[in-house]
């Protein structure tokens, strides 16, 4: 098949990522044809108004406030979903592989809802449907799984995928702030939205570690699929209490295939401080991934913004130009080829933290260890504090083995109705 001269694009949105698209493509002009065989054109962006972006481009003419200006285009090769949500992106991106359009997106809400779907729409039509930048922004993720580490079973994937989280948890780790200082400073810097819940309650993350896992472990796991929770209730008690046991607090997406059985879960965890996870601060990403041939491997950089985003998108752009100029499109296709089971966050193992506060007074403790005991929790480690709020009160940290969620939630409801139980402070998974 000859080389296309020119490639065209229809860019659907020109909000933060997709002006970073804009930008990015200009910048690759000189080198594209190179890279990829092909000039790469843009030949219509769709916006809500007009009239808003008119300064964002070199010629307003491409702007288009009707997205079957796009869709129904017979010279657009290629269409790149940057407006986020699920209802209308989903329509756009079917009605994109239905009149045989290649698809790249950066939409992880999406991904993590239809992407099985949406990729094996694509593939039957012969035709790309790329999403690297729904993973970790600018940081190669989706390629890796899907390519690079395909000789492997992999077993397990930590990651800190959600920039703002461990923003806010660096800034109360290095400076002493609290939740809501350092989610102000977050705010002002642009790290995190107006509504910050999908990144402080482990939404965001959760999606991420929905499409990580499907890769993975060749099963269809969705962001129903996977146990969350936030940043929100932790303390500066909670970020002293882990740097003296050695360890810094993130807010990880934990997947892991134990038993033929998919785990996948978005929490705050005590990482030790020479793990390489640990070193990871401020907005930056990681992915930790474990393969039996490979081993350990962690992919670290820029995991959000304009710029880091935009790069992964071009990426997958360039890609797609090189697979129709060597009629290769629609070659990966979906790697999921099996169904198994996702084990509730109950029956799985874990270690944990957890701190509390009791009355000081003589055989409280005992109390404490009787209870685990009795419902087979093994201690690690005790901490006792004597006045640390008021000089009648005692602060208990505990720290266990790994131990079943179900055995360690119901001790924790058997203490919580102990007459000896003032507060149970903070519960956290420990790596």
């Amino acid at each position: 098949m000859a080389k296309k001269e020119v490639v065209r694009i229809g860019l659907l949105g020109l909000g933060t990522v997709g002006f970073g698209v804009y930008k990015t493509l200009k910048l690759q002009l000189e080198n594209m044809e190179a890279k990829t065989g092909s000039r790469i054109e843009i030949k219509r962006i769709l916006v809500l108004k007009i009239a808003d972006f008119a300064d964002r481009v070199d010629d307003v003419a491409i702007l288009t406030e009707n997205a079957d200006d796009i869709l129904d285009d017979p010279e657009i090769d290629i269409v790149v979903e940057v407006i986020g949500g699920t209802k209308a992106a989903y329509e756009f991106q079917k009605k994109a592989l239905l009149n045989g359009k290649h698809v790249v997106t950066a939409n992880k809400d999406l991904v993590a809802t239809e992407g099985h779907n949406l990729i094996e729409m694509a593939s039957e039509r012969g035709l790309d449907y790329s999403f690297e930048a729904a993973v970790a922004g600018g940081i190669p993720v989706i390629r890796p799984l899907r390519r690079c580490l395909a000789g492997n079973n992999i077993t397990e994937i930590l990651g800190i995928v959600n920039g703002t989280t461990n923003f806010i948890l660096t800034k109360m780790a290095k400076e002493n702030m609290s939740y809501q200082e350092a989610l102000k400073i977050a705010s002002e810097l642009g790290y995190a939205e107006a509504n910050p819940t999908s990144d402080v309650e482990g939404l965001d993350a959760a999606r991420k570690v929905a499409i990580m896992a499907s890769l993975a472990f060749h099963s269809d796991v969705r962001f129903k699929d996977v146990y969350h929770e936030g940043i929100t209730s932790l303390t500066e008690d909670d970020i002293r209490n882990a740097g003296e046991l050695g360890c810094v607090i993130k807010l990880m997406g934990v997947t892991r295939q134990i038993d033929g059985a998919v785990e996948a879960a978005v929490y705050p965890m005590l990482i030790p401080k020479d793990h390489m996870m640990a070193s990871v601060e401020d907005s930056f990403n990681a992915v930790f991934i474990h393969g039996d041939a490979v081993d350990d491997v962690m992919l670290y950089g820029r995991g959000a913004g304009e710029m880091p985003t935009a790069s992964a998108i071009v990426g997958d752009i360039f890609e797609t130009v090189r697979n129709i100029n060597n009629d290769c499109t629609g070659r990966l296709g979906s790697s999921v080829y099996r169904q198994l089971p996702i084990r509730p966050q109950e029956e799985t193992v874990n270690k944990f933290f957890v701190r509390m506060r009791v009355p000081d007074r003589c055989g409280v403790l005992s109390e404490v260890v009787s209870v685990f005991a009795k419902n087979n929790v093994s201690i690690n480690s005790v901490i006792q504090k004597i006045g640390l709020e008021k000089p009648d009160e005692a602060e208990i940290v505990i720290t266990t083995e790994k131990i079943s969620e179900k055995n360690f939630r119901h001790s924790l409801d058997e203490l919580k109705a102990l007459d000896s139980i003032n507060e149970i402070s903070s519960v956290i998974r420990v790596y």
